[in-house]
């Protein structure tokens, strides 16, 4: 299937990113720290600069919202979310859980997201009504009807650790047939590619997780914040499952 043209644009710029964030990669370089005590490598800011390029020179009239060089025009038609490197943690202390995330929203609509993580030589991207891929390979998720039988994978739970859904959490996990801490897009293309079937987290930021939730969607998922409500600019927090499941897993939270 022929991709369209932003579908193009973002394949293009997150090869892009790849390059620059390789020649980086393992190579002890220095890490920063922002007002919000995360991490920022100049890997972060080179490729989400290479991105910016290839995006604003293809679609010069689109909003831009990115994690390092910031917000413009986001009230734009179109609105391309991107966080260079999802996982800056894991590449500072070198191993291969991050990826590049890169998301269009039409409208206040996410409509296309692309994960790519070069170190895990995983590459997923969807588009609304044409399907998710993964490596070329079509993506769907399982069929997993009971909370008894599923494999559930959690993440960044410091707020859910102080809140009453701690308590429930402990109870669903009791439940359920593995639990896993994939964390970052890792667990995302598991769910997707049908291997896991519940992803849980908090504590997130809506340019970790907006393409990867247009790529769970188009394999067949559903994928909300954790009170079942729709995902916009300031969702923190996820729930993402197959569809017999998200509303099992959601009346036990």
């Amino acid at each position: 299937m022929q991709a369209s043209e932003h579908l193009s644009i973002a394949l293009k710029a997150a090869e892009a990113a790849a390059a620059v964030i390789m020649k980086y990669y393992q190579r002890q370089i220095q890490v920063q720290t922002k007002s919000d005590f995360s991490p920022v490598t100049i890997a972060d800011i080179e490729s989400e600069k290479v991105i910016r390029k290839i995006i604003s020179d293809a679609f010069p009239a689109h909003g831009f919202y990115g994690e390092e060089t910031g917000q413009q025009d986001i009230h734009a038609e179109f609105l391309w979310l991107v966080d260079p490197i999802d996982g800056t943690k894991s590449f500072v202390r070198e191993y291969p859980f991050f990826s590049t995330q890169i998301a269009l929203m039409k409208e206040g609509e996410l409509v296309l997201g692309v994960s790519s993580a070069p170190a895990f030589k995983e590459l997923a991207w969807a588009e609304v009504g044409t399907g998710a891929f993964l490596n070329h390979k079509p993506l769907r998720v399982s069929d997993i009807k009971t909370i008894e039988e599923c494999t559930l994978s959690t993440g960044n739970l410091k707020s859910m650790a102080s809140s009453d859904d701690w308590s429930a959490l402990g109870s669903l996990v009791s439940r359920v047939n593995r639990n896993r801490g994939y964390g970052d897009f890792y667990h995302y293309h598991l769910l997707a590619s049908g291997k896991i079937d519940v992803v849980l987290e908090s504590d997130v930021n809506i340019l970790d997780i907006a393409a990867t939730a247009v790529i769970v969607r188009e394999a067949g998922g559903i994928f909300t914040d954790l009170q079942g409500g729709p995902l916009d600019l300031d969702t923190s927090s996820v729930l993402a499952a197959n569809p017999h499941l998200h509303q099992l897993v959601l009346d036990s939270l």
